[in-house]
């Protein structure tokens, strides 16, 4: 018979043993991804798209990702390159290594599959919308009476004022037209065809109201206007 001592010395050791072997087992399951080598679409969107575009691609502060109109008009190449480079002139940063970000070209290119995947495109037949980069030159004028035509019935209002100038300064020529096509629906704004209740926006009617509210722009964003007392 062995003494005691030996069998409660045999019974630690193949206690740290088996310990050990379930550390180091334990060990191989959870080591971490480095956060470069991360290309599963839901990470990455949770971590930098969803604080502006919204947990489910709407009901954020910027564009919802999730407008099957606005997937029908964009491409890949546009939303890879907003992704990369930012839209200047906008709170929209660059992600991209190669722009100062830190998303690599395969995370971002993964974003992209991911956005596609998740939010189709609208399918609905009819007349097709204008295109997503304008292809003519606005006239200010003619965009003013759009303007008061199809927008100012909403946007009148203090609260949705999308002609503060301040306002204008953070949204880009882009991103004016492509609201306007393409509506926030998660905001209950209308699309090109529905802003006007006779017929729906043309493509001059977009490109013209995008000139007129760029004209309204702001140089000094933020500063107290001209007519504002002292």
């Amino acid at each position: 018979m062995r003494p005691p001592t030996l069998i409660a010395i045999g019974c630690l050791a193949a206690t740290l043993f088996c310990a050990a072997c379930n550390s180091v087992s334990e060990g191989v399951a959870v080591i971490p991804v480095r956060p470069r080598d991360v290309v599963d679409f839901s990470s990455l969107y949770n971590q930098n798209c969803s604080a502006c575009h919204g947990e489910n691609g709407h009901d954020g502060a910027a564009l919802d990702l999730a407008n099957p109109l606005y997937q029908a008009i964009v491409d890949d190449a546009s939303l890879k390159k907003w992704i990369t480079n930012g839209v200047p002139g906008t709170e929209m940063p660059a992600f991209g290594e190669s722009a100062g970000g830190f998303l690599t070209e395969q995370q971002v290119d993964a974003l992209v599959a991911g956005i596609r995947a998740n939010w189709p495109k609208s399918s609905a037949a009819g007349e097709p919308p204008p295109p997503y980069v304008a292809n003519l030159h606005g006239d200010q004028k003619s965009g003013e009476q759009v303007y008061r035509d199809a927008c100012i019935s909403c946007h009148e209002k203090s609260g949705e004022k999308i002609s503060d100038p301040s306002y204008l300064a953070l949204m880009s020529d882009q991103s004016l037209r492509t609201i306007t096509i393409a509506g926030r629906l998660d905001l209950g704004q209308p699309d090109w065809a529905h802003d006007r209740p006779d017929h729906a926006l043309t493509n001059e009617d977009v490109t013209n109201v995008v000139a007129y509210l760029a004209s309204l722009r702001s140089a000094t964003p933020g500063q107290p206007y001209p007519n504002a007392t002292k």
